[in-house]
């Protein structure tokens, strides 16, 4: 399992094209919105055998390449994940750490939120996570 650009340690993981990184995902959809420049899926297809099996982070990197190629700047990014298990807040500070050398921000501008839903929905009984994901940009 791949959260941010770290491996969780964890018997299951993420059905996906690519390294199944939702956290990285998510964060590529909220910087792409927030420029109203489409999906993730838009830019990287997965139907693309160029993207099979592709670590998120490069993903990340070319995002954040479009995104300054129009001119702006990331000011900060808010992801918060629910997952029920396994417990990942101890990783907390090393997402961080990954998600801002690949974005080539400060670590002070990248928050990572771990949660659970309290047993509620799908993921409560373990069938999957959610990833919400927000981003403040400024034009340079």
């Amino acid at each position: 399992m791949w959260l941010c650009g770290v491996r969780v340690p964890s018997s299951v993981g993420f059905v996906a094209h690519s390294d199944g990184d939702v956290a990285i995902h998510a964060l590529c959809d909220a910087l792409l919105g927030a420029l109203a420049l489409g999906d993730i899926g838009h830019h990287f297809p997965d139907t693309s055998d160029e993207f099979a099996g592709i670590d998120s982070k490069i993903l990340l990197r070319r995002v954040m390449e479009l995104v300054r190629s129009k001119g702006w700047d990331l000011v900060n990014a808010d992801i918060t994940i629910a997952l029920q298990a396994p417990k990942i807040g101890f990783l907390v500070p090393e997402m961080r750490r990954c998600l801002a050398e690949v974005m080539g921000v400060d670590v002070d501008s990248v928050s990572v939120k771990a949660t659970t839903t309290e047993r509620l929905g799908f993921v409560g009984r373990g069938e999957g996570c959610e990833v919400w994901a927000v981003v403040l940009i400024e034009l340079r």
